[in-house]
């Protein structure tokens, strides 16, 4: 069999499928849970690094930059996901002096380059939208109206439920939970055995003072939760509904 060079939408298409491996590599290590972080961060480390070497084969791909700008800046919060109890701790309330600079000016260029290409794909989106986060300096400066607008780019690009309802969350923070809860609803059927959607689910409802439905959907989210600290921080909720009581 004769070797040939491949196309170029061959190898846009091979390359295309190097950068998904190297992202799930990447989430391997940046989804564990506590006890595991230190130990599976070398994962990361390892497709940062992979990812870097792709760029420098096709330095002038703006999705390669915006894959390796979000997993530098999502690779920055490592040390303020978790207290020193092992549980999570949401982003809105990470200590921002425990995240790295370096890695976050390098991701925020990278990503700045990456969309003067305009030629705008997934991993472009996602790192803007991290980007947006690094740059607030508090929780209450985040650009939430922005965030919002970015994950419809997103939903349009890649469309799934899953997205959908990372917008919904977003959506609550720009316009409300009553807003928020009518996107999150219907995805419902699809996401019903997802511990993210009953959490979400949950919360909203929570700040509607539907107590005991926002009950309900934090006992399913426990009884879907993949870790202790998934577990815990949801336990977190219905105690705070306890003492409503």
């Amino acid at each position: 069999m004769a070797f040939e060079t491949p196309s170029a939408a061959e190898r846009s298409e091979r390359v295309a499928a190097v950068a998904a491996m190297l992202y799930l590599v990447f989430n391997e290590g940046y989804s564990a849970p506590a006890e595991e972080a230190g130990a599976r961060a070398r994962l990361c480390d390892e497709a940062i690094r992979l990812t870097r070497l792709l760029l420098s084969l096709y330095p002038a791909e703006p999705e390669i930059m915006g894959l390796l700008a979000l997993m530098l800046l999502q690779h920055a919060r490592l040390g303020a996901r978790f207290d020193g109890a092992g549980a999570i701790i949401l982003l809105e309330d990470q200590d921002r002096g425990l995240w790295h600079r370096e890695p976050i000016q390098e991701g925020l260029a990278l990503i700045d380059k990456a969309i003067r290409h305009r030629a705008r794909g997934p991993y472009q989106v996602q790192a803007a939208i991290a980007a947006l986060h690094a740059r607030a300096k508090t929780a209450a400066e985040t650009d939430w109206v922005q965030i919002d607008l970015l994950y419809g780019a997103l939903e349009h690009l890649t469309p799934s439920p899953v997205v959908s309802l990372n917008r919904a969350v977003a959506h609550a923070k720009a316009h409300g939970a009553e807003a928020a809860l009518a996107m999150a609803e219907p995805l419902g059927e699809r996401l019903k055995s997802y511990f993210y959607f009953h959490g979400v689910r949950g919360h909203l409802l929570m700040q509607l003072g539907r107590n005991q439905e926002a009950a309900d959907a934090f006992g399913r989210a426990i009884a879907l939760a993949n870790t202790p600290a998934e577990a815990a921080h949801i336990r977190q909720h219905l105690d705070t509904l306890a003492a409503k009581n």
